[in-house]
């Protein structure tokens, strides 16, 4: 479906019963918020809120709450789409087989941007303080921009072409930013606009940014599509929405959607930064208050009748997750392709994307060799952890697709058992210290600074992982509490963390506990401070022992050593996975906020039945 507008697409869903409408007035301050997460949490439709307090726009989220809906969306083009992504990532195809992709000339058209004279985006202007001053989370550092699309162009090679179009969270208000005149620019590592300002740092020039909102859903998809170098969001978001991308210039040299319903222009100055947050973020805890670019803005263009499009982030799974099995859908099999003997990589969302990996490789250097071990997964794993925004992992577990064929990584429980029967832990983890990792992730106690751990396993069955405790089984005191997460993993209730001596003495104090036990079933044993939810599915498992640990200083073993800088241990691996004084707080609704949005599924209300 070409839609032309954001209003087109919100017409479509509702004409199909698949956005409904709340008529009441509700308060941006974390109410819509709350509705939102109520409703994705039920799987339930898109939400176009007519009546905000202290705005006169609408708005609407949840577009992309399902990958169905999403599928929906783009029924037309996505079948083209993932032939155009193939072709990107193997052009020898389309010569080889000519009349396989005859079909997608008409995409392929639609993927060049249009320069147009006139514009519905420049209808109307307003300030940023007339925009929906939508707050997310109870201690968020003022309202978010949650839905953008942030574009950028290289001063070096100016022109749409080459331009960057990323999707960065902007801080409208709120810290010390001066109302309606400047707002925070957050972006992470790795990203196209920090190569561009960059550039334009090193010229002491500044660099200017033109945030567009809403537009047709095909816009902001492409804003945080993985895309293949040389492949640009403009050229993708044509194709993908069977619509050109158009465009202008104003009068001050800003690039504009013309099908944007809201573009915010302004510019950033080199060095020049204000704090940024704190933000509720997809990890499940806020990210903190930091010094980020400085935006002062120019202008506020909107259209008629405009929509303002925005998202709601918290612990996955959230809306993003839509976004990311859509992204798969699209193009899951281009990063293979990439790395030679990759099967398949998967960023978990239960436990927050960034922190954990899963990836499955071939394992093919010594097959003259009765015994096999991680060789080629290992040189494998150095790719992936240099691949993009995959390097800001924490933890990559690979395995060797030779051991059974049929294993996914999308099926935790199953690929981590898997794993653990097979990793020989006196030589299967390979750690790297004092480097890069996530923004958002606050384990390593300082920003974007951390460790990473690669786990490998080749070759057959070492262990079988206990089903359950066996009887008479114990940890020693003060660890009081244990339960198996699954097959193979204890969750041990812990005392609360005081400080790294203190850690060294309780995992001492585990060893000796433990010295003459049976623990052959027991392959990694997460220390936690509560069992019982730790334990209770694999979402909180990985959830809770991935973002809450550093590999470096968080991991131990039972019977450890170092030999020729080599880590290792003869028992069950340990993973300190306690709230730690450096963590960020975890995302907590407000109970007040949560009995408010209880009156909208009422009989009568926009959200009977839904909600």
């Amino acid at each position: 479906m070409g839609y032309k507008s954001l209003q087109e697409c919100v017409a479509d869903l509702e004409r199909n019963k698949l956005l409904v409408r709340i008529k009441e007035e509700v308060d941006p301050h974390l109410e819509m918020a709350a509705i939102h997460l109520r409703v994705y949490e039920k799987q339930g439709p898109a939400l176009f809120f007519e009546n905000i307090k202290g705005s006169r726009f609408p708005a609407v989220s949840n577009l992309f709450g399902t990958l169905d809906r999403s599928k929906f969306l783009f029924r037309d083009t996505l079948e083209k789409i993932k032939v155009l992504v193939d072709l990107k990532s193997d052009p020898v195809k389309a010569a080889k087989n000519p009349f396989k992709y005859v079909n997608v000339g008409y995409t392929a058209f639609s993927a060049l941007p249009a320069k147009v004279r006139t514009a519905p985006v420049t209808y109307g202007q307003t300030k940023v303080s007339e925009l929906p001053q939508i707050v997310n989370w109870p201690m968020d550092g003022g309202p978010f921009v949650t839905m953008p699309q942030v574009y950028t162009e290289d001063i070096e090679k100016p022109g749409i072409m080459n331009a960057n179009l990323g999707m960065y969270r902007i801080q409208l208000g709120g810290n010390d930013y001066v109302q309606d005149s400047e707002i925070g620019l957050h972006y992470q590592l790795h990203r196209g606009i920090g190569v561009h300002q960059t550039k334009a740092n090193a010229k002491g020039q500044p660099l200017k940014v033109s945030i567009f909102v809403g537009g047709p859903p095909a816009h902001p998809l492409a804003a945080v599509m993985p895309l293949p170098e040389g492949l640009s969001e403009m050229t993708f978001a044509g194709a993908l929405g069977n619509r050109r991308f158009r465009y202008f210039y104003d009068d001050e040299g800003f690039c504009i959607s013309a099908d944007a319903d809201f573009v915010i222009t302004g510019t950033v100055y080199p060095q020049e930064n204000k704090p940024e947050g704190p933000f509720g973020d997809h990890l499940g805890y806020y990210s903190l208050v930091h010094p980020f670019p400085l935006m002062k803005v120019h202008k506020v263009y909107h259209r008629k009748d405009p929509i303002w499009s925005f998202t709601v982030v918290g612990r996955p799974p959230q809306e993003d997750t839509s976004f990311g099995a859509l992204i798969h859908e699209i193009s899951g099999s281009a990063l293979p392709k990439e790395i030679h003997g990759l099967h398949e990589v998967n960023a978990v969302d239960a436990a927050g994307v960034h922190p954990l990996l899963f990836a499955i490789g071939s394992e093919r250097y010594t097959p003259y060799l009765k015994e096999r071990k991680p060789q080629e997964i290992l040189t494998i794993s150095n790719h992936i952890l240099g691949k993009n925004q995959l390097s800001l992992a924490k933890y990559l577990f690979i395995s060797a697709k030779e051991d059974n064929p049929d294993l996914h990584t999308h099926d935790i429980a199953k690929f981590m058992m898997h794993m653990l029967e097979r990793m020989d832990f006196t030589r299967d983890l390979h750690f790297h210290t004092k480097t890069t990792i996530d923004t958002l992730d606050y384990s390593g106690g300082d920003l974007n600074s951390g460790s990473k751990v690669v786990f490998a396993a080749a070759g057959e069955k070492k262990r079988n992982l206990w089903q359950e405790l066996p009887p008479g089984f114990s940890s020693p005191r003060p660890f009081t509490n244990c339960k198996l997460a699954i097959p193979g993993v204890l969750a041990v209730e812990s005392p609360v963390y005081v400080g790294e001596r203190e850690t060294a003495e309780q995992v001492s104090i585990l060893n000796e506990g433990f010295r003459g036990q049976d623990l052959g079933g027991i392959a990694l044993i997460v220390l936690c401070d509560d069992a019982g939810f730790t334990a209770d599915n694999i979402n909180n498992l990985v959830w809770i022992t991935f973002t809450r640990s550093n590999p470096s200083h968080d991991i131990f073993g039972i019977d450890s050593f170092i030999e020729h800088k080599h880590w290792g241990c003869r028992g069950p691996v340990i993973i300190d996975a306690r709230k730690k004084p450096h963590h960020a707080p975890e995302l907590i609704p407000d109970p007040a906020i949560e009995r408010r949005v209880d009156r909208l599924g009422l009989k009568g209300a926009s959200l009977h039945g839904i909600i």
